[in-house]
């Protein structure tokens, strides 16, 4: 052994470290370095406070994706490469510090972005009919496994009269520079063609819970080809195809960046309590029931995920690792009336 590498509390235990290796007369004695330990913002990296929160049921053991554990990344859908980008990124320091975790949550994204195979899931569906669409037909459309690279072909989605659309892709009343789902506005579905919404379908109590919109039969693939332009595009899924999934949204672990650092008041006051949201009853493209655990995908327009372990073909699981950035919400956050 050469090196004896540590982290910074193990400096004042030199002297007696020092005076082991003399005691034992070793022939090569090894130089002890000490360093900084990698801190992350809203997040607590002592293995004493997260075994309080293992412990104290807080979370769902060493592997909860909220964890910064090695397990808990790796089932979140980490990559390896992110992490190490991130400690490259990061160096090498006696000084204690805290690192930004939107670092790491950029090297997350740049890597899976560039690896991630693309599928579509609606996480919280509203039904769209498309009723110049014929009843029990099917339509077979290519579209991309990953813009970024052409090498990962394509794969065949299907589509039918009745489709899900995000319930967040559709306005009533359309505010300004809304390019989605609205009464009377011609939208792209994506892969698939230009559709109109004619209609909207409420229930007793004054809630959407259909859509009633054509289809242009000339756009297949995306586009007219009288070269009118349609600005807004939505994600899918066949409500005949669709399969059933449970989603796991994970945020971050706490509200502020250091939990650890405000004097008189304990860590774990400051838990974010909107963490973890289970959404049940999302739609995935078909071939996502068969995802192998660990297997990262892209849901477009959506984020990133991964199936978790207790994902099954009869019931998949998927944990969000990162969202996409919304540029809707950074728009609409600008146009709202400032108080």
């Amino acid at each position: 052994m050469t090196h004896s590498i540590c982290t910074l509390e193990f400096e004042d235990h030199r002297p007696l470290y020092d005076w082991f290796l003399e005691a034992l007369e070793l022939p090569h004695r090894p130089q002890q370095i000490e360093f900084a330990r990698l801190n992350l913002s809203y997040l607590v990296m002592s293995k004493r406070k997260l075994l309080q929160l293992v412990q104290e049921k807080v979370v769902d053991g060493w592997d909860d994706p909220r964890m910064p554990t090695l397990s808990g990344m790796r089932r979140r859908g980490y990559t390896p490469e992110a992490i190490r980008a991130l400690c490259e990124r990061t160096g090498v320091s006696k000084r204690p510090g805290i690192a930004d975790v939107t670092m790491l949550e950029y090297e997350v994204r740049e890597h899976l972005n560039a690896t991630s195979p693309r599928r579509m899931a609606v996480l919280r569906p509203l039904k769209v009919v498309i009723e110049n669409f014929p009843e029990g037909e099917v339509e077979w459309f290519d579209a991309p496994n990953n813009p970024e690279d052409a090498a990962a072909g394509s794969r065949k989605v299907p589509f039918c009269r009745e489709v899900y659309i995000e319930q967040d892709d559709f306005r009533e009343v359309a505010p300004k520079k809304w390019y989605r789902f609205a009464p009377g506005q011609e939208v792209r579905l994506r892969y698939a063609g230009l559709v109109t919404c004619r209609d909207v379908v409420k229930d007793d109590a004054g809630n959407v819970i259909e859509l009633r919109c054509t289809w242009d039969p000339e756009s297949r693939g995306g586009n007219s080809p009288d070269g009118r332009k349609v600005k807004g595009t939505s994600h899918w899924v066949s409500a005949r195809h669709g399969v059933a999934a449970s989603v796991r949204l994970y945020d971050r672990l706490f509200t502020v960046e250091d939990p650890q650092g405000v004097e008189g008041r304990d860590f774990k006051e400051f838990l974010n309590p909107k963490s973890l949201e289970i959404v049940e009853g999302a739609f995935v493209e078909p071939d996502l029931a068969a995802a192998a655990p660990g297997a990262r995908f892209q849901f477009e327009r959506v984020g990133y995920f991964c199936a978790d372990l207790d994902s099954t073909p009869e019931r998949p699981v998927f944990n969000r690792t990162i969202e996409l950035k919304d540029s809707w919400a950074k728009l609409e956050a600008k146009l709202e009336p400032k108080a």
